[in-house]
């Protein structure tokens, strides 16, 4: 697995009122939002960058109004909904 290192300059930390921890954390969290809806990573890497679990990366994307559904068209959705 390949790590990246990203500084925050002490002052970021100082005015969010992160710990190091945290915006590591944070850090994360935004790299795996971004390429789960940019580059189309799967629901369970994202999860795994995002160091959670699948259910708790779902909350996240729908905390951050990203729906795990994608569909083509209008209808392909309402087939879907008539299915359920």
């Amino acid at each position: 697995m390949m790590s990246i290192n990203v500084n925050i300059p002490d002052a970021v930390l100082f005015d969010t009122k992160m710990s190091p921890e945290l915006a590591e954390s944070y850090a994360r969290q935004a790299v795996a939002l971004r390429y789960y809806t940019q580059k189309g990573v799967s629901l369970g890497y994202c999860a795994e960058i995002a160091g959670m679990s699948k259910s708790d990366f779902i909350k996240y994307l729908g905390d951050n109004s990203v729906s795990i559904f994608s569909y083509d068209d209008e209808a392909e959705f309402l087939e879907e909904m008539n299915n359920a």
